[in-house]
């Protein structure tokens, strides 16, 4: 090995090194995702939860005021049944982008996060769910909207 092989392992080892540091130091990683993006998406993925158990009660309970106000318990649950019912359990889900927006088309102004998911089903393997949750008066992230392709 050449010396200037060897230096050039030393140089990546301590830049490695120097990464791990930082971390044990409290420096913010790079790739840390921010606070809010984790709040958003802890909360999809409980309402998400109910829905995998096809627990339709849980699921409208859990929702915003307008997923609610638009959208009736009862008829909730027959859309919930017609929609996931076919794919059978879930088997994996990802999460493939986070979207934070003031605007919604056809809604008021707010502070809304649009989320999307690629999906497994036993019976789908390459399902999109995007769920839109809205940070609602109390600040808490509540899902508002709901698709499934």
């Amino acid at each position: 090995m050449s010396a200037r092989a060897w230096f050039r392992g030393r140089r990546m080892l301590l830049g490695a090194a120097a990464f791990l540091a930082a971390g044990q130091l409290g420096l913010p990683a790079a790739f840390a995702q921010d606070a809010r993006s984790s709040a958003a998406q802890k909360a999809a993925r409980e309402w998400l939860a109910f829905t995998d158990d096809r627990n339709a009660t849980a699921a409208w309970n859990a929702a915003g005021a307008k997923f609610r106000n638009t959208l009736p318990a009862q008829r909730w649950m027959q859309t919930l049944q017609a929609q996931r019912a076919p794919f059978g359990p879930l088997v994996q889900r990802t999460v493939v982008a986070t979207q934070f927006t003031k605007a919604r088309p056809g809604q008021p102004p707010g502070d809304y996060a649009v989320l999307l998911f690629r999906t497994a089903f036993a019976k789908k393997t390459g399902a999109n769910e995007t769920v839109t949750l809205e940070r609602e008066p109390d600040g808490v992230w509540r899902v508002v909207g709901y698709v499934i392709n």
